[in-house]
């Protein structure tokens, strides 16, 4: 069920790439955001989803690069989605930064500031082989996606209304 105990650079390098563009974003969040109306039971899969996530990523050093095998290409391409991302959040802060700029779609990726992060620490549990982070990863995205979905439906449904 668990990994080997120790601590993840490469865990800590995702984090910090997860971090660094959404402490820029708390001060730069788009015209209209609120987060009032959010659900609930998907605020607590997203925060417990987080801490999980937070947790797997640190205390497992089954992340670190080892020598290369055929699992090698799940760590690249956990890097590739996490890449992908930090260009989805250049894009939107060279935006006017409205809803729909956070909204919007990356490479034909849907909610890409919710999905890429969460199937990039999906694919990092695949090639760590720790089933606590992908079981992390699931409940992160329930939450983290599911709020982007329910917001993106409010903003077509205003959208709708205005035409």
């Amino acid at each position: 069920m668990f990994g080997h105990f120790g601590f993840s650079y490469i865990g800590l390098t995702f984090l910090v790439l997860l971090f660094i563009p959404n402490i820029i974003w708390s001060r730069n969040k788009p015209q209209g955001y609120t987060s009032k109306k959010e659900s609930k039971i998907l605020l607590f899969f997203e925060r417990v989803g987080e801490v999980l996530t937070c947790c797997c990523s640190l205390v497992f050093s089954d992340f670190n690069i080892h020598k290369w095998t055929a699992w090698s290409w799940w760590l690249i391409a956990a890097f590739i989605l996490m890449a992908m991302y930090e260009l989805w959040w250049v894009r939107y802060f060279r935006s006017e930064r409205k809803l729909a700029d956070f909204y919007c779609d990356f490479l034909g990726i849907p909610l890409a500031g919710a999905t890429l992060p969460v199937v990039a620490f999906f694919m990092l549990g695949i090639y760590g082989k720790v089933p606590c982070m992908l079981i992390a990863a699931v409940i992160l995205g329930i939450g983290h996606i599911g709020i982007h979905i329910q917001h993106k439906k409010e903003l077509d449904l205003s959208k709708q209304k205005e035409i």
